[in-house]
């Protein structure tokens, strides 16, 4: 039996659109003779639908792409398992659908629904109440979607993962596995399915489809990366990463040993710049942008996001507004107008002197700065404002560039340098913006970001001679701190047992929880690690430890 792979881009909401995209690969995989053509999970509605699924009317229109467009497509052809959202008495699954000869097949429901992480799936869908085993061609498939393999071992203990469903269809008799999954991108993940993947193949002696979606919707990025593995853990083929590919694979080879067998996935500073290079650009696509705006300040961060933009959208869509104010360091402007020159974007010198002046001159008596916080603030705002109108008036898309370092501390100015439609960078630590923007010029083999913005010390530029220093511990211990407390979810007393100071712990803690009221008003941000801010870490803004 010859089995074909598609792993698409999918626009969540988008269903005459994707039933467009299905019913081509279809087609496609008729003209090569194939049998079955298998989909990711919700392929129709694009993953993750969200509040979409509770509309009567969307559900509705999804069944009905599906009989009247795709499943008479299975007549003298190729048949399908595909993802789908599926009503039945009055209850919501998230399901396979098996479709073949002109017939939707018993329905699979997904048996264990996360509500951990990113996810939040058991608000919409109820559990499956039975699992069957299906006859695809001669062998005897469990068709399962995605979290429904990862109650096996030890690899994740959720809360989820009450029940185990692929033991209960291999007592049943199964022989192949076929998962569909919408299974999003962080740091690590990739060898985290590998490894449980090939677990699984040698415990129940099976073949296994691994198939996910790629591309980026909202915050999340979906890797593609689809598995194939025989029955003795051996990695058969890893489709792309980060683009869509259409493959095919015999069935007798996923019950045989493998002549060639697939290396294991390499996960490094290249992975993450593809997840956020595919995560901008659909972001940007998708919400009906083409072209963005963000403020280049001189700084790495900005620096970054440029860099990105430009690798995502082309040097011709990128606008920078390099705004400097009274405390704007010389050396800053000439590595913001460096940087633009290096990317080929389009620049423009505003300086907010008399903007901040005329602000002082409202707000103080006689005029006076104070050089306070809330003056400091002051300048972050105003630059705001002209990056929002240009995105106002061009129809950019505005960048914000503030680090997931700052946005846990809280070192960032509401409606200020994070005012924006997307937060590019908001999910990585500062140690790794340095480490990505001096990977990014090894890339290239020249300063695409100018050194200078790379070695000098962080600083805001809000104050005479400013540091980040002045108001943070540095970066090499603040970020450490950072991921155990909040990807890792350690107390202050765990942490302080690794060997770091209670007072700078404390400090560091108690920054990130006060800082809560602002992260719930940023920008959307791109997630390539395990804990994000935003979906990925729900926590309440009015709350205390007495």
């Amino acid at each position: 039996m010859q089995i074909a792979v598609a792993q698409l881009n999918l626009k969540v909401g988008a269903l005459n659109n994707n039933a467009a995209k299905i019913k081509a690969s279809i087609v496609r995989a008729a003209d090569h003779g194939a049998d079955l053509v298998i989909f990711s999970e919700l392929s129709l509605s694009g993953y993750p639908p969200q509040d979409l699924v509770l509309y009567k009317s969307f559900v509705d229109r999804e069944w009905e792409l599906l009989e009247k467009e795709i499943l008479p497509l299975t007549l003298g052809g190729p048949a399908v398992v595909i993802g789908s959202a599926y009503r039945e008495n009055g209850f919501l699954y998230n399901a396979a659908l098996y479709l073949a000869e002109g017939r939707i097949k018993p329905v699979h429901r997904k048996s264990l629904l996360p509500n951990c992480a990113v996810f939040n799936e058991d608000r919409y869908c109820g559990p499956a109440s039975g699992l069957s085993v299906e006859m695809i061609g001669d062998l005897p498939t469990a068709i399962t979607i995605c979290e429904d393999i990862w109650s096996a071992g030890d690899y994740e203990k959720r809360q989820c993962g009450r029940t185990d469903p692929l033991k209960e269809l291999f007592t049943g008799g199964a022989r192949l596995l076929i998962n569909i999954s919408a299974s999003p991108y962080h740091l690590g993940r990739q060898k985290q399915r590998e490894d449980l993947l090939a677990f699984l193949a040698r415990e129940y002696n099976t073949g296994i489809l691994y198939i996910n979606q790629v591309g980026g919707n909202d915050e999340l990025i979906f890797d593609g990366s689809s598995l194939v593995y025989n029955n003795r853990g051996q990695l058969l083929y890893r489709a792309a990463s980060f683009s869509e590919e259409f493959f095919y694979i015999e069935s007798n080879d996923l019950f045989k040993t493998a002549g060639t067998i697939c290396p294991p996935a390499k996960e490094d500073l290249d992975t993450v710049l593809q997840a956020l290079t595919l995560g901008l650009r659909d972001y940007v696509a998708k919400t009906g942008f083409s072209k963005a705006v963000l403020g280049l300040s001189g700084g790495v961060d900005s620096a970054l996001v440029a860099a990105l933009a430009v690798e995502a959208l082309g040097a011709e869509n990128v606008l920078g507004l390099i705004m400097p104010s009274p405390y704007s360091s010389d050396h800053s402007v000439k590595d913001a107008l460096a940087l633009a020159d290096n990317l080929g974007i389009k620049r423009q010198i505003i300086a907010i002197n008399k903007p901040f002046t005329a602000y002082l001159d409202l707000l103080n008596d006689n005029g006076n700065a104070l050089q306070d916080l809330a003056e400091e603030n002051l300048q972050a705002r105003i630059r705001g404002n002209l990056v929002m109108h240009f995105s106002n008036r061009e129809g950019y898309l505005a960048l914000a560039t503030g680090n997931k370092s700052e946005l846990a501390v809280g070192y960032c100015t509401l409606y200020g340098d994070m005012a924006g439609g997307l937060a590019v960078i908001a999910d990585l630590p500062k140690i790794l913006v340095y480490e990505l923007a001096t990977h990014i010029n090894k890339l290239k083999g020249k300063e695409f970001i100018p050194r200078d913005t790379i070695e000098k010390a962080p600083s805001a530029e809000l104050r005479p001679d400013q540091k980040d220093e002045d108001s943070l511990p540095p970066y090499a211990l603040l970020d450490p701190i950072l991921q155990l407390y909040i990807e890792e979810n350690l107390s202050i007393n765990e942490i302080c047992s690794r060997g770091y100071e209670q007072e700078i712990v404390e400090k560091i803690a108690q920054l990130v929880d006060k800082a809560e009221f602002k992260r719930r008003q940023a920008a959307p941000g791109l997630r390539v690690t395990t804990r994000s801010f935003g979906s990925g870490r729900r926590m309440p803004i009015a709350r205390s430890y007495e």
